[in-house]
């Protein structure tokens, strides 16, 4: 745990490690662990709606796949994005679970490297945990996304991404 000025102490995985260090990368991060998880849990577009260049944003499925040929441009638009983030979200919630799902994620999600390149960014979010389910399955997440970012109208924005990668990607050699 660790201790916030003013407030009750969070677990460290849903605290921000860019805080009071670096202002980019932190608000990168709440963009892409913090409000995503809160929006998602909550099946609620409109937490995480004005986080996208949407006339640049397009996303790329890739299907758990090591070999980037079965890749495919699965969200050629933020729309056809929002619509699956929904259809995932909506799904999620009525799912019932062993435990708080919401800490789950914050503890399976990996958002340390976040490299930037004047306005541009690219940032390697990564998933390895699992939910409890209530019926004694679970849901495991495992896999990683490439957040591709950039500088505009004063702040961070998604204007696209790789994702649903295998984590980890690739043959180690």
């Amino acid at each position: 745990m660790k201790m916030v000025s003013g407030m009750q102490a969070l677990p460290t995985s849903q605290t921000n490690p860019f805080a009071g260090e670096d202002e980019d990368r932190a608000a990168i991060w709440e963009m892409l662990v913090s409000r995503d998880i809160d929006a998602f849990v909550s099946a609620d577009w409109s937490k995480v709606s004005s986080d996208f260049d949407e006339p640049a944003f397009f996303g790329i499925d890739g299907r758990r796949e090591d070999n980037p040929d079965n890749w495919r441009l699965g969200f050629p638009d933020l729309e056809t994005y929002r619509n699956e983030w929904l259809r995932q979200a909506n799904e999620f919630s009525k799912t019932e679970f062993a435990e708080d799902a919401r800490a789950a994620i914050f503890e399976a999600t990996r958002l340390n490297d976040i490299e930037i390149t004047g306005a541009r960014a690219i940032a390697r979010k990564k998933f390895d945990g699992r939910i409890r389910k209530a019926n004694g399955g679970e849901d495991r997440l495992l896999w990683q996304t490439l957040y591709f970012c950039v500088r505009k109208e004063g702040r961070w924005k998604i204007c696209g991404f790789a994702g649903y990668l295998p984590n980890p990607l690739g043959a180690v050699s």
